[in-house]
C-alpha cells in the first residue's frame, strides 16, 4: 500500500517525511471524496461552500446567524464569506439585515426558497455520501473518523 500516492501523483522523488505524505494523501482523498458531491451541487448551481452556508442557516432556524458565526461553523473555511452570501442573496436563497442591538452585526437568514432547495437535495446528498464510502467497512470508517479527529485535535 505504501507508495501508492507517489504513483498516483507521478512523483519521482520520495516525500520529505511521513507528515508530508499524510497531508498530501488527506488532500487528495478529500478531493476525490468531494467529487460526487460536487456533481450533485453543480446541477443546482451551488458550490460546496454555498451549500454548507445554507445547511448552517437551516440549522439556525428563524433567528438566523451573525456572519462571524457562520464562518466559525463552516466545514472548509472560506476567506470571502461576504462574496458567498452576496451570491446566495442574489439568488434569493439568503437575506441579510443589520442587528437591532448592535448595528455592526449582520445577521443572515435562510429563505423559504432555500429550504425547498435543500429539501429537494437531502435524499440525493445522503445517497451520494453513502455511495462515496460504500466500499469501506463501517468499523474502518469509525477508526478513520477517530484518526481524523485526533489529527484535527492538534489545531485547538
Amino acid at each position: 500500500m505504501a507508495g501508492k500516492l507517489r504513483r498516483e501523483i507521478k512523483q519521482r522523488r520520495p516525500f520529505s517525511g511521513v507528515q508530508e505524505e499524510v497531508v498530501l494523501a488527506l488532500m487528495r482523498t478529500a478531493d476525490q471524496a468531494a467529487a460526487p458531491m460536487n456533481e450533485v451541487l453543480r446541477a443546482v448551481n451551488l458550490s460546496q461552500s454555498q451549500y454548507n452556508i445554507l445547511r448552517i442557516l437551516r440549522g439556525a432556524g428563524e433567528d438566523g446567524l451573525p456572519c462571524g458565526e457562520i464562518s466559525d461553523r463552516m466545514v472548509r473555511r472560506d476567506p470571502d464569506l461576504t462574496r458567498l452570501l452576496d451570491r446566495l442573496e442574489a439568488r434569493g436563497l439568503v437575506t441579510r439585515e443589520r442587528g437591532t442591538s448592535d448595528r455592526r452585526v449582520v445577521l443572515a437568514f435562510i429563505t423559504p426558497e432555500a429550504l425547498e432547495l435543500l429539501e429537494s437535495l437531502d435524499a440525493q446528498v445522503e445517497t451520494t455520501l453513502k455511495q462515496t464510502l460504500a466500499h469501506v467497512p463501517a468499523a474502518r470508517l469509525r477508526t478513520l473518523l477517530e484518526l481524523l479527529e485526533e489529527v484535527r485535535g492538534s489545531e485547538s
